[in-house]
């Protein structure tokens, strides 16, 4: 069974991150994740980043992953 760690690895190794935090049960995940990479991009375009630095543990290990995704300046304007 994947730990919440170790999917936070897995998107801090395949994405740049400024930030990113994975809660979950072990079948369903929560991450937060803040990249300058989303920059430009639209949600669906952001959480397919992820998507893609998962790889095929979105296929085989992870059941659910709910995922919130930022850009620096986003978050920046949220903390405000």
């Amino acid at each position: 069974m994947i730990s919440p760690a170790q999917i936070q690895s897995c998107i801090e190794q395949g994405l740049e991150c400024t930030l990113a935090q994975v809660t979950g049960d072990g079948r369903h995940f929560e991450a937060m994740i803040i990249s300058p990479a989303f920059r430009g991009l639209r949600r669906i375009q952001q959480h397919q980043l992820v998507y893609h630095a998962l790889g095929d543990r979105m296929r085989e290990e992870i059941h659910a992953l709910s995922m919130q995704t930022y850009t620096p300046e986003e978050w920046a304007a949220r903390q405000r």
